[in-house]
């Protein structure tokens, strides 16, 4: 490039400056890796700032994201639509530029990052994406998906444990067009990491089979260009390359220490600085020289221009792939969806079957997957009690040279073993959803979901499409005990905003709950699935079951004119109250039981629906084995639940020990009236 250092130095000038203004951030990173930014950018990523979402674009990840500046500096200087304005905006009320980087409100931010460890853990999933995809549509002689995915990260991520989840199954997948370069500058928030991070990086990334270029200057963007460009080069190994950093580098008296790392710099460092960098531009101001060895405009078109010319030879060989690819980097579902989930409804209503959820969960996944192509399933290591497998999706594999195995028929494996790594893979998943072409799910028990909760959260606050499948939902796994008994679980991922949480009562509502979770391209989902079997529920409509809440039972049915209460149960518990309902109608009490599979989506109903479901005036008394708090917002004038942890016991011993009987139901509701 023309002036390196320059370059490098105006990505200095405006981290300094940016938090200067906003009179809070993070200038140190930035400026310590302004250097490898310069060698990345400048030399190697595949990208257009005119259209940020061309399908083959290379990946880049700032999994350190509170080194925000870096990134905001580099798609200003580069050329996306993030004016100087914006940069002055740093972390205001509704900027572009907001503390850590946001996927969808900055243009060319490919995830959002800031809680240390996932954004690598988003590129594994990335780069499995872009795995996947060159093997599922590359012809010979065409070759349309050939990108890679970088991610900058730091000292802080790789303490986090979720980066040995990922890298782990990253060398396990031979993720060979992974390239993570490390800002090796041995200082976190405390100061020095000696003392409590000994790690031996290099060993350890080579254990995971990763290619491993040791000890390179980060601050010579030749020596750091030199090394990604024999990181391409690898055939069958994700690469780590180690650059050996001064965290806020520039700065005569901050660099290398602590306080660069999470503070302004204040007016009178900021000039020493420029002084030392020989940067003499006014603040925010950058030198057109500067800009013009920055801009990535003219090349990256040009870039975009010779892959559509690729991909339109391509579409006139094999037009039936093209059409499927863009289909699916769309993120559109198939023209035929809303018919394969009514057929697979109706399949699962007319059969009436008992069975566990987790069994009807898999009923309606043989139907949707054999009909979504897309759908990329897993489990961490619980495959045979999630029953996240189909006959549609076979095991994902990797051969010794690196090439993704396919099937006899010549499709690739789609199910994912992510091993015993809950939170790595609910973080994998969001970087697949990311890329863009599939739709992933996971399954692992639903305790087991603290695991993976700041991932999931991540999902919602991106507003990606993921669905997370927990099995084993309550005290009815019985003898495993409270370690594996969910009580607070349910309401506490009801409370992530933007996150469906469904707990289906049977067949159809299950099917249900994943035809919505499908069609929610920008929501979250989790399906909270029994180990016990559940009996099927007779419905005389099926309609209202995907918003959230329905009336399943009048009084009338059980030969009652008036409707004294309501029950409203979910999942397992929905039998309770059917039951409970006829012991009622003996003692001449009529009441109406609500199933209420998602209290997500019935909240986001109209006043008119919720109180056709739940009149006013009217007792409400909820059910659920699990925590009760969430329930008293309905109005509820009790609440059979669990507020302690489980036992080790039979399932059945547990149900009569904690009140999940009829006769307690039926004694609470009719109770609750007496005192209404």
């Amino acid at each position: 490039m023309a002036n390196q250092q320059q370059m490098a130095n105006a990505i200095r000038a405006l981290a300094m400056d940016a938090v200067q203004q906003a009179n809070s951030g993070h200038p140190g990173a930035p400026m310590g890796m302004a250097d490898m930014a310069v060698a990345l950018w400048g030399d190697h990523l595949q990208h257009n700032p005119k259209n940020p979402h061309w399908a083959n674009r290379d990946r880049f990840v700032l999994s350190n994201g509170h080194g925000s500046m870096l990134i905001y500096s580099v798609l200003h200087l580069t050329g996306y639509k993030l004016p100087i304005e914006e940069l002055k905006n740093f972390r205001t009320l509704h900027s572009k530029t907001a503390g850590h980087p946001e996927v969808g409100v900055t243009p060319g931010v490919e995830t959002t990052t800031g809680p240390l460890g996932q954004g690598v853990t988003n590129a594994v999933g990335m780069a499995l994406a872009e795995k996947m995809l060159a093997a599922e549509f590359n012809q010979a002689g065409h070759t349309i998906v050939n990108h890679h995915t970088y991610v900058f990260l730091g000292d802080g991520c790789l303490m986090e444990g979720i980066s040995h989840e990922a890298c782990a199954l990253a060398g396990a997948w031979k993720l060979n067009k992974l390239i993570a370069l490390y800002d090796d500058n041995g200082i976190s928030i405390d100061g020095q990491v000696a003392p409590w991070f000994i790690d031996n990086t290099p060993q350890r990334f080579a254990a995971y089979g990763w290619n491993v270029i040791d000890a390179v200057d980060g601050h010579d963007a030749n020596a750091v260009s030199k090394a990604i460009a024999a990181a391409k080069h690898s055939a069958d190994k994700p690469t780590l390359i180690v650059c050996k950093t001064a965290i806020g580098k520039g700065s005569p008296n901050r660099a290398g220490t602590a306080k660069a790392h999470g503070e302004p710099l204040g007016a009178e460092e900021i000039k020493l600085t420029r002084e030392a960098l020989g940067w003499t531009a006014e603040p925010f101001k950058i030198p057109k020289a500067v800009y013009a060895d920055w801009d990535a405009k003219v090349a990256g078109t040009a870039r975009e221009a010779q892959w559509n010319t690729a991909f339109a030879a391509y579409k006139a060989a094999f037009p039936a792939q093209a059409k499927e690819f863009v289909r699916r980097m769309k993120g559109d579902l198939p023209k035929n969806f809303n018919q394969v989930a009514f057929d697979a409804v109706v399949a699962a209503h007319t059969k009436g079957e008992t069975v566990a959820s987790r069994k009807a969960s898999q009923l309606a996944l043989e139907a949707f997957t054999a009909a979504l192509p897309e759908m990329l399933g897993g489990s961490a290591d619980l495959t045979g009690s999630n029953l996240t497998n189909t006959k549609s999706t076979p095991a994902f594999r990797v051969d010794l040279a690196g090439d993704v195995v396919k099937t006899e028929g010549g499709k690739i494996g789609r199910h994912i073993n992510y091993g015993v790594r809950e939170f790595g893979m609910a973080a994998i998943m969001n970087g697949v959803a990311l890329h863009g072409g599939y739709i992933p799910y996971g399954g692992t028990f639903l305790t087991f979901s603290d695991y993976s909760r700041n991932a999931i959260r991540m999902a919602a606050l991106m507003k990606q499409r993921i669905i997370h499948v927990f099995t084993h939902d309550s005290i009815g796994l019985g003898e495993d005990g409270p370690t594996h008994q969910s009580i607070e679980h349910a309401a506490s991922l009801r409370l992530i905003p933007g996150l469906d949480v469904w707990r289906p009562a049977d067949t159809a509502e299950t099917t249900v709950a994943w035809a919505v979770a499908l069609q929610n391209a920008h929501r979250p989902s989790a399906l909270l699935l029994s180990r016990q079997n559940l009996a099927y529920s007779p419905k005389s409509d099926l309609g209202d079951i995907s918003r959230g809440a329905y009336v399943l039972s009048e009084p009338a049915h059980v030969g009652i004119k008036k409707t004294h209460g309501v029950i409203i149960a979910t999942g397992s518990e929905v039998q309770l109250a059917l039951a409970a309902q006829k012991l009622l109608a003996a003692r001449k009490i009529g009441v109406r039981v609500v199933s209420m599979p998602s209290t997500n989506v019935f909240d986001r109903q109209d006043t008119e629906y919720k109180q056709s479901v739940l009149p006013a005036g009217i007792p409400r008394v909820a059910v659920e084995m699990g925590s009760t708090d969430g329930w008293w917002k309905y109005g509820c004038s009790a609440v059979v639940g669990i507020d302690t942890y489980g036992e080790s016991a039979p399932a059945p011993v547990l149900f009569k020990h904690f009140g999940f009987t009829a006769e307690n139901v039926a004694d609470t509701v009719h109770a609750a009236l007496l005192k209404a």
